[in-house]
């Protein structure tokens, strides 16, 4: 029984930050992939784009004229573009994403905002993955980051719609 009122207090004392603890500023804020570098891939797919319409001129007679080996070139490249999203306020935080195109194909998903947490970190590769899979916006919710998922969503719909 002596000991039963220090073991209390003490216990209380230590529970009382577990419960006044709040995130702190490492944990605000938004994150942006624009800023990240390349990747391997989307260094390598543009060599592939220029090399293929060279190819396509050596392989066609030789009365036929040079001058139409730049038209596919410039052709793909006024094929090539992108559209931002508009920006989604969700209770997690503001999302917005930008979408690349070359022709009608989805090439790229960038998220320009984001909101800054380890689960929307964690969704974003994953929901970036899934609209290139489905090359539309209709793609599955992430778990645990539900509110960035619908917002990711209605950006990256949006920004489909305004490439039409």
């Amino acid at each position: 029984m002596k000991r039963a009122i220090p073991v209390l207090a003490l216990s209380v004392a230590g529970l009382v930050p577990v419960w006044l603890y709040s995130p702190g500023a490492a944990h605000e804020g938004e994150i942006s992939e624009i800023a990240a570098p390349e990747t391997p891939q989307q260094t390598q797919a543009a060599p592939q784009t220029q090399t293929q319409p060279q190819t396509q001129p050596q392989s066609q007679s030789p009365t036929a004229p040079k001058s139409s080996a730049p038209a596919p070139t410039t052709q793909q490249q006024a094929q090539t573009r992108t559209v931002s999203g508009p920006a989604v306020n969700t209770s997690e935080g503001t999302v917005q994403v930008q979408v690349t195109f070359q022709g009608t194909k989805i090439t790229d998903v960038k998220a320009l905002r984001a909101p800054n947490s380890n689960p929307t970190r964690m969704a974003l590769p994953i929901l970036r993955q899934e609209a290139l899979k489905a090359q539309s916006a209709d793609i599955d919710t992430v778990s645990g980051a539900t509110a960035t998922s619908d917002g990711y969503k209605q950006s990256l719909q949006a920004a489909i719609d305004g490439a039409k």
